[in-house]
């Protein structure tokens, strides 16, 4: 399988979460690609420094964080990874009612995560807590805590995303309280949402190579989605979900096409956002 035009190879920068199964899966046959597995926190980094042609990135990359002189990227409607209701992996787990948290241990994986629990948390509950860095892979008894267990190591609210909120779940005796994010912003605005979605440098928007890239991955993920048990049948060994998770998760809670209501959620998260002066004061623009 291969693209026309003869050009350099289009460079994809995405990553190897279940979720982004439906839109990678096969990629890696196609002539003239190149995907570059990275952590979402690190995509739009290497869109900007040109490390990658387009990049699934974490959807508050198109405007940036405030005091980011970059600018942001240009969104790119050929897919996404979203939810309308419930989207299991992301979940902030809490010891004390949600009123009361001050402080929000943060998984680093996702910047939108991290923004979105804050937009929830104050527009909910009224809080704004200190949102501290956690790295959930380690699972480290944190500073002060030398001795403790590793169930005790945990913090006492903490935001997580990923497979690890299935496969590595933190202990429920732990935590009481649970919030399924994508669930939570349904209800605030009745609206699906976007986590991430692809994205390019603003001056290539228009260029042959994204034009190009942007058909085949519209195309791809339709072709995916039509045969979503034979991808979740190749994918879910390697990802340790039980297979009847894995084809809920993929084929009821997850969304994965750009349309109009997934341009007006982004467009009412990021002014969300911009009200609590979380990300930078600047224009969504949308490719094509």
């Amino acid at each position: 399988m291969t693209y026309a035009g003869g050009m350099e190879p289009i460079r994809l920068a995405c990553v190897r979460y279940l979720n982004t199964a439906p839109l990678i899966e096969g990629l890696e046959k196609v002539q003239g690609l190149q995907l570059v597995p990275a952590v979402p926190s690190v995509i739009a980094d290497m869109v900007h420094r040109g490390e990658a042609d387009l990049g699934l990135c974490s959807v508050v990359d198109c405007v940036g964080l405030p005091g980011d002189a970059r600018g942001g990227l240009t969104l790119v409607p050929a897919g996404m990874i979203g939810c309308d209701g419930p989207t299991l992996t992301v979940r902030v787990f809490s010891t004390v009612p949600f009123e009361r948290v001050t402080t929000l241990h943060a998984d680093t994986d996702s910047h939108t995560s991290v923004i979105l629990a804050q937009v929830v948390l104050a527009r909910r509950f009224g809080v704004r807590p200190r949102v501290i860095g956690f790295d959930a892979r380690e699972r480290m008894p944190l500073e002060g805590e030398a001795g403790a267990s590793v169930e005790e190591s945990w913090p006492e609210t903490v935001l997580l995303i990923g497979d690890k909120v299935v496969t590595d779940c933190p202990p429920a005796e732990r935590y009481p309280y649970q919030l399924d994010l994508g669930e939570e912003w349904k209800k605030l605005t009745g609206l699906p949402f976007a986590y991430a979605v692809w994205m390019c440098r603003a001056e290539d928007a228009g260029s042959q190579k994204v034009r190009t890239a942007a058909a085949l991955l519209d195309r791809h993920r339709r072709h995916n989605l039509g045969r979503l048990e034979w991808v979740i049948a190749r994918r879910v060994g390697a990802s340790r979900w039980p297979e009847d998770e894995a084809r809920r998760y993929l084929g009821e809670l997850l969304r994965f096409e750009v349309g109009e209501r997934e341009r007006l959620a982004v467009a009412e998260f990021l002014g969300a956002a911009r009200e609590l002066g979380l990300v930078a004061e600047r224009e969504v623009v949308w490719a094509g």
